[in-house]
């Protein structure tokens, strides 16, 4: 029966955080948490060694922290460190699975993966089917608020609130260019057609084009050949980043962007767009606290969530965000969110304009979303699903 857990921490902040959270909730469910230090491992690793049970334990992680071939957790024999302390392993991948094919051969033995979008989960199962996936898990929200705490209208100087950071076309061009021109028109069809078609899943329309246009290809050949196509991916959410936050700017609404790179988007009205700084997860919900609408521009999950959209709601902003068809499950268009369609930027000033001309409309959607979040989209039911769905079936 697994009564302790481990968590990593100290490497990517917005990961770091998310662990925080789930552990929070662990410790409450009774389990001992214990928090691996990544910018000192060695310690930590000697720290841990003392803390892990055979069969007691088990790992939590966020895209493959502590699983990606870490030396200190690989013996001289080549053995993990939690196979040889027979220790399960959990990863939360929030990012597209084909980011981290080059991982698959440092995987521990026993090894669970959780998608947070629909469309990874099938796209694991088709191209990695020995990997033992877990139930899909959306991300989780934070609050920095009780419900009768929130801060009100009049309590929020920001209209618009954006955190994130902006990449524009350019820096992908050596990527576009690295094969010649004949690769380059290939990827920019690829680029345009989900540009022209923002519905359309990644990488399904990848391999759409790989049928197309490639002589031959098999399926082994389109499983290797995606991950070398991830620019495609950042070129495409950035893109639509931008094009969102410049259609709200030269519509004549001043959005605070919090983030690096907003000073290279190109649009007619750049006074418009007031540039804060990096801010750090903690950071972020402050920010979307002081707003009255928080925007959202998904990283083109189809089938799941960012938890921007859940911060939003947690945080007493009404969120603003393209859809997905998770979203449509789980939450009510103009009650608990309000959507906007990448494919038609146009409605998108109209929206803006009628959540911030109606505060009384507002403060029911403030209300009822922080409920419904708070009930079901926390990082704590995050952590109770993994304890009753794996971690109270382990043997």
């Amino acid at each position: 029966m697994i009564r302790k857990i481990i968590l990593f921490t100290k490497g990517i902040e917005t990961l770091w955080f998310f662990s925080e959270q789930l552990g929070k909730t662990f410790e409450l469910l009774g389990y001992e948490v214990f928090y691996f230090d990544q910018c000192k491992e060695y310690r930590s690793l000697s720290d841990l060694i003392w803390f892990c049970e055979p069969k007691v334990t088990a790992a939590v992680s966020f895209n493959f922290d502590g699983c990606s071939g870490e030396d200190y957790f690989i013996d001289s024999e080549g053995v993990s460190f939690f196979d040889a302390r027979e220790v399960p392993f959990i990863n939360i991948v929030v990012d597209h699975p084909f980011y981290y094919h080059k991982f698959q051969p440092y995987l521990p033995k026993n090894y669970i993966q959780i998608s947070i979008d629909r469309e990874h989960e099938a796209y694991l199962k088709r191209f990695f089917p020995e990997i033992r996936r877990g139930p899909f898990l959306p991300l989780g929200g934070t609050s920095l608020w009780q419900a009768s705490t929130l801060p009100g209208w009049e309590e929020r100087p920001m209209d618009i609130v954006f955190t994130g950071n902006y990449n524009p076309p350019s820096i992908f061009e050596e990527a576009i260019q690295r094969h010649g021109e004949e690769y380059a028109a290939f990827y920019m069809d690829i680029i345009e057609d989900l540009i022209s078609h923002p519905w359309k899943s990644m990488d399904a329309t990848m391999m759409e084009h790989m049928l197309r246009d490639v002589e031959d290809v098999s399926e082994e050949g389109m499983k290797e050949a995606l991950p070398n196509m991830i620019f495609i991916d950042l070129y495409v959410r950035h893109f639509m980043r931008g094009e969102v936050v410049k259609t709200i700017a030269d519509a004549g609404f001043k959005i605070y962007c919090f983030g690096k790179g907003w000073d290279k988007l190109e649009c007619k009205h750049p006074e418009n767009i007031q540039k804060g700084d990096l801010l750090d997860s903690l950071g972020c919900l402050q920010q979307i606290s002081r707003a009255k609408i928080s925007l959202n521009v998904m990283p083109w999950f189809k089938d799941g969530a960012h938890d921007r959209v859940f911060n939003s709601m947690l945080n007493g902003a009404v969120c603003l965000s393209d859809g997905s068809r998770y979203l449509d499950e789980c939450l009510k268009d103009g009650e608990d969110y309000v959507k906007y369609d990448l494919a038609d930027l146009a409605e998108l000033p109209g929206k803006i304009r009628r959540i911030l001309s109606h505060p009384e409309e507002w403060k029911k959607m403030q209300k009822k979303a922080y409920a419904l979040a708070e009930k079901k989209h926390t990082w704590a039911n995050r952590a109770r699903r993994i304890h009753e769905e794996i971690l109270c079936k382990m043997p």
